[in-house]
């Protein structure tokens, strides 16, 4: 990975805040070190409109056996099983993201794609954190999946 680089205050300056006469920008709930978190539906929203590029931040593994998003771009934040992180994320977001575009991040259940949203912001990325990520948190048989996440909600997503 390459060494850190300072945030770019300038970029919040310019960015939806919660006071704004945009909707979508109401449901942006104020996060430290990146411009928000969003919900499911949200991040779907701008994604298939063509407003954000969604990033899979899952190990490969997860999208193989769990399931994935097709036309996400599947960049792995951290690799099974060290959970070291991708020595090639920094260049491969970059790359991906054209500029004036903004990116959120998916994980399992939305705390990888914290770290990874802060680090885009850090790259000077408009980066936003999906709530409840992919499989949504535990319910009380601690099994995924039945109280949250992408895939509860119904969204676009294969296994295979």
């Amino acid at each position: 990975m390459t060494s850190p680089l300072p945030a770019t205050p300038a970029l919040s300056s310019s960015l939806p805040s919660v006071a704004s006469a945009d909707p979508a920008a109401a449901q942006v709930h104020a996060a430290h070190g990146y411009v928000g978190d969003i919900s499911p539906q949200l991040a779907c929203q701008w994604w298939q409109g063509g407003d954000a590029v969604l990033v899979d931040v899952r190990s490969d593994a997860e999208r193989a056996w769990v399931g994935f998003v097709p036309g996400a771009l599947a960049l792995t934040w951290k690799q099974w099983p060290d959970m070291a992180l991708n020595p090639t994320f920094d260049a491969q977001l970059l790359a991906a993201v054209p500029a004036g575009k903004k990116v959120v991040m998916l994980c399992r259940s939305g705390v990888r794609s914290m770290a990874a949203a802060q680090r885009a912001t850090e790259l000077g990325l408009e980066a936003y954190n999906i709530l409840e990520g992919f499989e949504g948190d535990l319910d009380a048989q601690a099994q995924r999946g039945h109280t949250g996440g992408w895939r509860f909600h119904g969204l676009p997503w294969r296994q295979g």
